[in-house]
């Protein structure tokens, strides 16, 4: 089946709810068996079937197969955020005196789960250049080094590491490869067949892709499924059913948003380009990124979210062009139907590189709304500037 088709019928059982369309929504905790056979045969594997109300329900398992077969994973694992989704994951394989190996360009979340909670139960991790090549990683790697944790392309600076070339060094040494995939999501970067063992999404991001909603999903290869599912389990991971349901129904439209996202990120990055304003656009799918060439190598299409910096500005004048504008909300997150502008500081969070940016740097998502409109108003506050 194309794409579209496994979008809109993945994870689905119509016949198992009396042939209604969507499973319905399982407010559940304890979970009734009717004999002891069954209790004891579901004791002897909580991980199959309704078991308990945090293992799992109907909708629940519909979200992960429909996940699961879009990326070609073994199995899927809902977590309540996407942040639950890296600690579960890199929990999976990380235990006291063992070693991470990190790309410096990570979620900021994702450096604060290593710098804190795994620092403290003696984990030590090392942040690489994300255009780190195959051999200088291999330099890196020590007999206590567990696994590789990817990001690409970052979701600030958006570098794009060679994940295949890392992976193939990785594999050579038993370490386990961990991507974060939101910002390409399935339909656009097959993380798993590009090396990665285990790929962590946002789903609160495009896959639910309306703003409304907390949770996270990992898909992962056979190999690493259960120590998955188990860690999750045992950190008492439980995603909201209603959440759950949301993020179901988001995955159908998904193959028609995303589209739009990527060719209003597009024409937004081209305008800002050409804007005197504008120190310079970073978006993979352009041909002055230094990764473009990885990018049409390894993705089918780029999303919404990319990065302009610009020219050097006082506060007042960022406040006056970004507190006026009517269709860029200032907000924490992306992946939904609403547009969103955010300046960041790339350079507070890295260790392994140095970021370099003359003036501020903004994070924009293209939501849903009309280019021409989304153009205007972006226009409007760059004229605020005053440059």
């Amino acid at each position: 089946m194309k794409t579209a088709t496994r979008l809109v019928h993945a994870g689905r059982d119509p016949a198992a709810q009396q042939g209604i369309v969507n499973p319905p929504v399982y407010h559940a905790s304890t979970v009734i068996f009717e004999s002891l056979d069954a209790l004891e045969s579901a004791q002897q594997n909580p991980f199959k079937g309704v078991y308990y109300g945090r293992n799992g329900t109907p909708v629940q398992f519909a979200f992960e197969a429909a996940v699961a077969e879009l990326e070609g994973a073994h199995g899927a694992v809902t977590t309540c955020s996407g942040l639950a989704a890296i600690v579960a994951a890199v929990m999976s394989v990380a235990e006291s005196g063992t070693h991470l190996l990190v790309t410096d360009n990570v979620y900021g979340p994702t450096r604060g789960l290593c710098e804190g909670l795994l620092k403290r139960l003696g984990v030590r991790t090392t942040y690489f250049d994300p255009t780190l090549d195959a051999q200088a990683l291999e330099a890196l790697i020590t007999p206590d080094t567990r696994a590789v944790f990817v990001e690409a392309p970052g979701s600030l600076t958006f570098e794009i590491s060679d994940v295949p070339a890392l992976a193939r060094v990785a594999h050579a040494h038993d370490l386990t490869v961990i991507a974060d995939n939101t910002w390409a999501t399935p339909l656009y970067y097959d993380a798993l067949g590009h090396g990665a063992d285990i790929s962590i999404h946002a789903a609160t991001k495009y896959l639910v892709g309306h703003a409304d909603a907390m949770l996270g999903v990992i898909n992962c290869s056979e190999s690493h499924y259960l120590a998955v599912r188990k860690t999750a389990a045992s950190m008492g991971y439980c995603a909201g059913p209603d959440d759950v349901y949301l993020g179901l129904r988001g995955v159908r439209t998904l193959g028609q948003r995303l589209p739009v996202h990527q060719a209003s990120a597009l024409a937004l990055a081209d305008w800002l380009a050409e804007r005197p304003e504008v120190a310079r656009v970073i978006h993979p799918a352009r041909a002055d990124h230094p990764q473009h060439a990885l990018w049409r190598r390894d993705f089918t299409g780029s999303s919404g979210l990319f990065a302009a910096v610009l020219q050097p500005c006082s506060r007042a004048q960022l406040a006056a062009m970004l507190d006026d504008l009517e269709l860029y909300g200032m907000g924490f997150s992306w992946g939904g139907f609403e547009s969103l502008i955010l300046p960041v500081d790339p350079g507070r969070s890295r260790t392994a590189t140095t970021w370099s940016a003359t003036g501020p740097t903004l994070r924009i998502h293209a939501g849903l709304e009309d280019i021409n409109d989304l153009i205007a108003d972006l226009g409007a506050g760059l004229d605020r500037l005053g440059l």
